[in-house]
């Protein structure tokens, strides 16, 4: 079993859990209406032409194949440098077990900046769509392969209900037709292989060749320098995803900086 089923699986139990703890109809009286979704996901992220990638700066503690990233950890704090640093989306790892997220500190990071913030989870019950309108998340993150294309389907226009946007994160082909298929309008190649974790940006330049012009497109895992960043300009990405080299620096903000080209 790889990785993300196992994760998949720990996910099941914990959204039962939760279920339980919590019922749906008490989740949704629970909703305030002040962290209603905002909007303006998918708008923050389209590249201009002949303009720069904008950047979905991550906010993570911790992964299972690297361990602890970041040490004292303060999602408030990061987000704050990273609005201030020219990020145009915030994204939050809430995952409890094997990235040690939380969900408060999405409520956190969602009251400290203006810019759009996506809930990047392992999303595998409609229960956690209504998690995150709770939470006041602006966008979630809907990963294909652990998604039949009706789920996925049904997921997206779900979220389209409650306002929120979604990002779908796509690996190969097929799942980028399924993607495409059920009405993505944001889709995000992820350049690491889950389940031998070898990364190739390679993976995002094939993708884009059969990304339609009117989705936006997201490259995903190993972009670690600006000549990364400058690669994949060269293909229609609107924008790059970063998190574990921003988390390891011992200066975010000036991190991503860098990788701006300021």
């Amino acid at each position: 079993m790889s990785i993300l089923h196992r994760i998949a699986e720990s996910q099941r139990a914990q959204v039962a859990r939760r279920r339980r703890e919590r019922p749906l109809r008490e989740l949704k009286a629970a909703i305030d209406p002040g962290l209603a979704p905002r909007g303006g996901f998918a708008r923050a992220l389209r590249r201009a032409p002949e303009g720069s990638v904008h950047f979905i700066c991550e906010i993570k503690r911790a992964s299972p194949t690297a361990g602890v990233l970041r040490e004292p950890f303060d999602a408030e704090a990061l987000a704050r440098a990273y609005a201030a640093s020219g990020a145009s989306a915030i994204s939050v790892v809430t995952e409890e077990r094997f990235f040690l997220g939380t969900r408060e500190s999405l409520r956190r990071v969602r009251q400290a900046v203006g810019q759009p913030v996506l809930m990047k989870d392992f999303v595998i019950d409609s229960y956690q769509i209504v998690e995150a309108l709770a939470l006041g998340a602006d966008a979630i993150l809907l990963i294909a392969s652990l998604l039949n294309p009706s789920d996925l389907k049904r997921f997206i226009d779900q979220t389209g209900e409650f306002g929120l946007e979604c990002l779908v994160e796509v690996h190969d082909e097929a799942e980028l037709e399924s993607a495409l298929g059920s009405g993505a309008p944001v889709v995000g190649v992820n350049n690491r292989d889950l389940v031998n974790f070898q990364v190739d940006l390679a993976t995002t330049e094939r993708l884009s060749r059969l990304m339609p012009a009117d989705r936006v497109l997201v490259s995903e895992s190993g972009i670690r320098t600006r000549d990364d960043v400058l690669r994949l300009e060269q293909s229609p990405v609107d924008a790059v995803l970063i998190g574990e080299t921003l988390m390891r620096a011992e200066s975010p903000a000036a991190a991503l900086g860098r990788l701006m080209g300021n």
